[in-house]
Order: structure tokens, then C-alpha cells, then sequence
């Protein structure tokens, strides 16, 4: 069962946000009725609760197959070859790194060690110091420590600030050893999140991320969260960065879909509304995020995350047979925003899914109209 856990990672820095995310959770619930007694899932093709995987957002199987070789036979040469094989200015690197790291820390997490056991996540001890050459295995350390330091300790603390300045010094190592490798940034984002950097130091890591991928999805996620309200910027700022790389993307980018996540990220906690999901600005960055997945590479792995969460602001629009139309994509696989914020991420996904079943079947809608 401990593999159920280890791709929760992918989702940087969730642990940060899961106690404003509870509250704002809890009173989004106030306004959804309780759970409908809608048709069967199965009728459409949808796999029951139970089975729903929470650890991705979609199948990359040969991430899964690396992963339980790796935890199963501490053997870290499977992760350094899937890397290795893996382009460094690819979204696919940037979450299997995030993964990777992910399994380390939470075997840690599992097997802290002591004076007769081995701590768990040994693997990627045993990476560092037999491959010390190794971009793949320096970025995964950093990614690593940053992890930790969001799992163990609070931001501002000095364990915190001790742990970020040790990922930072593995971000730069890293980078030397992959110039061209956006990734080692990609890492020190979240770094410069943690450790409040100033705007301009800030601008100047952003400009080497541009430098090198200049479209990368998973960067300006990453980048979106330093301009968030609750973090060091504000709800203006969020939006600007968002619609500024919206407008500047390129055909098929995925860029399109960044206004709808900073709305996601300053959703009010307390939305007694239900017209807020119908408003000018939370349609217009639905309608981004729609052509982005429409228009992307289907194979694109941050695809699926775009489409979780359209799928969060499709039922509470009540555009049930749009909604519909993006769960045939992504049912199975829940290990994304924003169910992982849930202590139940299967049972929200569910939720919200048989929601969807009830409005479209109330709208006239029935199994044999929905093209999947």
C-alpha cells in the first residue's frame, strides 16, 4: 500500500496550502447538495471510487514501473536510466523528478531509520555518491530537500530556512552539471517561494527559466505561486503574470489555461456565491483553460492537470455536459488539484463526478449521448 503514496508529491508544496484549503474546502461544501443519487458511474464508463488511483493525474507507466522497482530493490540505477532517457526541457522530466523525489522523502517519512535500521529512500543516497556526476541524480537530491523541508518543518523556522539554503546549494550544483537543464531552477522556484526571495532576485532566476523553456507549463505553475496573495504578492499580481504569459502563448501551449488556476489560488475561503462560477473573470479563464486542452498535444502531461481542474470549475458553473465531457479524459486517475488537497482525494473526485452525472442526466443527457 505505500506505493498508493508516493506520486502525491507531484503536487509541490501542497502541505503548505492544505489548512487554508480545508477551510476553504469546507465552506464550498455549504453551497453543493449533499451527495445525488445519480446513475452508476460504470454506465459511462467511469471506474468505481474504489478503484481510483490518487497517486497521478494520468497513467505514465513507465514512471509507476520505475517507481515500485525502485522502492522494492533500492536499486537507483532504473530511476538514473528513465531520466537519462528523458528530455530535459520536457514537462514529462519536471514531474518525474518531482516523483522521484516525492518517493524518496515519503519512504524517509515512513522509514526515518535509527541505530539498527537503514533509513528508507537510501536509494537516492546511494545515487549522489556513486554518480556524483549525475544531472538527473542532483536534481532529484534537490527536489528532494525542498520537499523535506515543506514536510518536516514551517516556513519561517529556522529547520526550514537550514533545509531551503542546503536545496539551494543542491539547485546550484545541479545546474552546473546540466547548464542547459531548466529543471535545477524549476527546483529553486519553490526555494525562492519558501525563502520570500526579493522581486529582483526573483526576476533573475525567472529570466534564467525563460532563457532555457520559455513555454514550460509546470514552470509557470510554479512561478504563479510566489506571485500569490497569500504568499508574497497579490491577487493583481497573480493575474498579471497569468494573463501575461496567457497572451504571449503560443499555438498548443497550455498557457492559455494559467488565469484559471490563479483564480483557483484566490477563490474566496468563505463563497456563499454560486454566481461567482458564472462571473466574467472565472468564464473568460474557463474558456482559456478549455481551448488550451482542445488545442494542446494530447500526450502533454500537464493536459491532464488542466482538466481536474476544469473539471472543479465545470460542476460548480453547472456546465454539466462540458464537465462530462472532460471527466471521459481524466476518470481513473485523481492525483491533481484539486482533489489532492482532500484527506479523501478519491472520494472529492467522486463527488464531484456524480454531481456532473446528476445535472447532465437532469438536462435530458444519457450515457449514449456522451462522446468520449
Amino acid at each position: 500500500m505505500a506505493i498508493l503514496w508516493l506520486l502525491m508529491a507531484l503536487l509541490l508544496m501542497c502541505f503548505a496550502l492544505l489548512p487554508m484549503v480545508r477551510r476553504r474546502r469546507g465552506a464550498i461544501k455549504q453551497v453543493l447538495p449533499g451527495p445525488p443519487n445519480a446513475t452508476d458511474p460504470a454506465l459511462y464508463g467511469f471506474v468505481g471510487q474504489e478503484e481510483l488511483d490518487v497517486r497521478v493525474p494520468a497513467r505514465d507507466q513507465e514512471l509507476l514501473e520505475v517507481l515500485e522497482l525502485v522502492q522494492r530493490t533500492q536499486d537507483y540505477r532504473p530511476a538514473a536510466q528513465l531520466l537519462a532517457g528523458t528530455g530535459s526541457e520536457s514537462e514529462q522530466r519536471w514531474q518525474r523528478v518531482q516523483a522521484l523525489a516525492g518517493s524518496a522523502a515519503v519512504e524517509l517519512q515512513q522509514q526515518p531509520g535509527g541505530v539498527h535500521e537503514i533509513p528508507g529512500g537510501q536509494w537516492l543516497r546511494v545515487w549522489r555518491a556513486e554518480q556524483p556526476e549525475d544531472a538527473g541524480g542532483a536534481a532529484v537530491h534537490a527536489e528532494f530537500l525542498v520537499q523535506q523541508a515543506w514536510r518536516t518543518s514551517a516556513p519561517g523556522t529556522d529547520d526550514f530556512r537550514a533545509v531551503m539554503g542546503e536545496a539551494r546549494e543542491a539547485c546550484a550544483q545541479a545546474a552546473l552539471l546540466a547548464p542547459g537543464d531548466p529543471v535545477p531552477y524549476l527546483v529553486e522556484l519553490s526555494i525562492a517561494r519558501g525563502l520570500a526571495y526579493p522581486q529582483d532576485e526573483f526576476d533573475q532566476l525567472w529570466l534564467k527559466v525563460l532563457d532555457r523553456t520559455p513555454h514550460h507549463m509546470g514552470a509557470h505553475l510554479a512561478a504563479l505561486h510566489y506571485w500569490c496573495e497569500k504568499w508574497h504578492g497579490s491577487r493583481e499580481k497573480a493575474y498579471s503574470f497569468a494573463e501575461a504569459a496567457a497572451a504571449r502563448a503560443p499555438h498548443g501551449s497550455l498557457l492559455s489555461a494559467l488565469p484559471l488556476f490563479a483564480v483557483f489560488e484566490h477563490l474566496p475561503e468563505v463563497n456563499l456565491v454560486r454566481g461567482l462560477y458564472r462571473s466574467e473573470v472565472v468564464v473568460r479563464a474557463m474558456h482559456g483553460a478549455l481551448h488550451a486542452v482542445h488545442t494542446a498535444d494530447p500526450g502533454d502531461p500537464v493536459v491532464a492537470h488542466v482538466r481536474h481542474v476544469l473539471v472543479f470549475f465545470l460542476v460548480r458553473a453547472e456546465r454539466w455536459a462540458e464537465a462530462m465531457d472532460e471527466l471521459t479524459h481524466v476518470d481513473g486517475h485523481v492525483g491533481a488539484l484539486p482533489w489532492t488537497l482532500s484527506s479523501d482525494p478519491a472520494a472529492e473526485f467522486a463527488l464531484y463526478r456524480a454531481l456532473a452525472i446528476a445535472g447532465y442526466e437532469a438536462d435530458g443527457g444519457r450515457p449514449a449521448l456522451l462522446s468520449g
